[in-house]
């Protein structure tokens, strides 16, 4: 029973209160740039998107931790879920400073992705970690079409999602050195799927 109560409780940190960060955020110390309305609204939707991805990153790996029974592969979903943590401040507070909001949906989100974790844990840990690795290889590549469609003078938010790109990266690595194994091509056509419905509503609501 405490330990649903601890996991309720991280559930309702990850939705509802501010994110926090050991970390710099990055690009703190970069100017503000001059931005459009037009480059405001799309730039705080972009990373709407990259905060609804930070949420459902928290409860992926929570719930895969919850199912794990390896304290190796706990461990290093903690700390993946510990930087996530991170991402989804500088995220909130990068939407906040472009006058953007969080996505409406972010609950239900979380609760999808948690269902999902748990699922991936109940397989096996080289099951898990290999839904990981597969889950940071297209997070990369989502922040680096991100990148690209930033308005080319936001170095803010530019900072803010190479930082998040290069720490995706080291999960990924992460989940290889402990024995994930490579997913099927059509759960990685589903994930990529699914992702694709996350971001585009995310983008809106």
């Amino acid at each position: 029973m405490d330990r649903l109560i601890v996991e309720f409780d991280k559930a309702l940190r990850a939705v509802f209160a501010p994110g926090r960060s050991v970390r710099a955020m990055p690009g703190s110390d970069v100017p503000d740039a001059e931005l459009s309305e037009y480059e405001k609204r799309h730039a705080a939707a972009l990373m709407r998107v990259n905060h609804c991805g930070e949420i459902c990153a928290q409860a992926l790996y929570q719930g895969q931790a919850l199912a794990s029974r390896d304290p190796a592969v706990c461990s290093a979903l903690r700390h993946a879920g510990g930087e996530e943590s991170e991402h989804l401040a500088w995220t909130e507070r990068r939407l906040s400073e472009l006058g953007g909001r969080k996505s409406l949906l972010n609950p239900l989100w979380y609760a999808g992705s948690f269902s999902i974790g748990i699922v991936a844990g109940r397989l096996g840990d080289d099951w898990s970690l290999g839904f990981l690795a597969e889950t940071e290889h297209q997070v990369e590549a989502h922040l680096q079409g991100h990148l690209q469609r930033l308005p080319p003078h936001d170095r803010k938010s530019w900072a803010v999602l190479e930082q998040m790109k290069s720490d995706e990266i080291g999960h990924a690595i992460t989940a290889k050195r402990l024995g994930a194994r490579a997913l099927p091509k059509p759960v990685s056509l589903v994930m990529r799927l699914a992702s694709g419905v996350m971001t585009r509503t995310a983008y809106w609501i």
